[in-house]
């Protein structure tokens, strides 16, 4: 996720070359990570310290480990800032857009990890990926959206080693679509199997939105075409364009979950020089908890 995270923003530095990419030739490492990987270690951590998701301690760890200048949404900063002073992190995430809460990509952004997490029971993917979200996106899309990525990558980790269909990933993720936007796109993106990356992109989006239902279904529709291609499926969102580091850090999650690092007889997993590129991650994700 991190490594599609840090990839996917280099196509905001002047000079990075999508042809280059699509050649073999990568940007100039190193590549720095974004608030997508900042805010999906806090989650990883959580996950792996106490084995699910308190609010009340998620919400103070994204607060205290906030780095603005990591690419957060403006939106995401106030309600980090406040949390931090001492808001309740409830009140700070229902004020937004005149209370309906933020319906943006933030949520889905940071949760594969812990869908991963949880391959073996999809059910609890999707209420933990809930949990997490409601610290700082309380609008249904987004926590519907988070909980889609969460099941995906779920499904991801659980099929590891195995040949899946496209339709697969979709299916797996169907039971949990509650009508909506984010749910629509969805549907959409399943009779989409099979086009391009721009056809797929203009039908459903590919993020320069920021949200949920412009961002989530186009991802999972590329995690299903690339399940067991690393490389492929980041190049997709590369080429989608729009906002590439969440897209490939969504991608990135789902995918690393099925492939692992390295090549297999079966798939392409990370290439060990992308991971070496990637900035290394937070210090504080190896400290255990006391």
């Amino acid at each position: 996720m991190s490594v599609g995270d840090a990839l996917g923003a280099q196509f905001f530095v002047p000079g990075s070359s999508v042809p280059g990419l699509l050649a073999g030739q990568p940007p100039v490492a190193p590549w720095p990570w974004t608030d997508d990987t900042e805010m999906a270690c806090s989650v990883y951590v959580e996950i792996r310290d106490h084995g699910g998701v308190d609010r009340d301690r998620l919400a103070a760890a994204f607060a205290d480990r906030c780095e603005p200048y990591r690419g957060y949404g403006p939106g995401t900063v106030v309600v980090l800032h406040e949390i931090r002073d001492g808001r309740p992190w409830a009140d700070a995430a229902g004020a937004v857009f005149d209370g309906l809460g933020s319906w943006g990509n933030g949520a889905a952004m940071r949760v594969a990890p812990l869908g991963a997490y949880f391959a073996d029971d999809p059910d609890r993917a999707a209420a933990q990926a809930a949990l997490s979200a409601e610290v700082t996106h309380r609008h249904p899309e987004a926590v519907l959206a988070a909980m889609l990525v969460a099941v995906a990558a779920g499904y991801a980790a659980a099929t590891r080693g195995k040949d899946c269909a496209p339709v697969e990933l979709l299916d797996a993720v169907e039971p949990y679509l509650i009508d909506g936007r984010t749910a629509q796109g969805v549907r959409r993106a399943r009779e989409l199997l099979g086009r391009t990356v721009a056809e797929a992109a203009y039908e459903l989006g590919n993020g320069a939105r920021v949200s949920a239902h412009d961002t989530v279904p186009f991802t999972l529709w590329t995690a299903a075409t690339h399940l067991g291609d690393y490389p492929s499926a980041i190049h997709a969102c590369v080429e989608a364009g729009g906002d590439v580091d969440t897209t490939a850090a969504i991608v990135g999650g789902i995918v690393a979950a099925h492939t692992g690092i390295g090549d297999t007889g079966r798939t392409r997993g990370i290439p060990p020089a992308w991971l070496a590129a990637r900035e290394p991650l937070p210090g504080w994700i190896s400290e255990t908890a006391r």
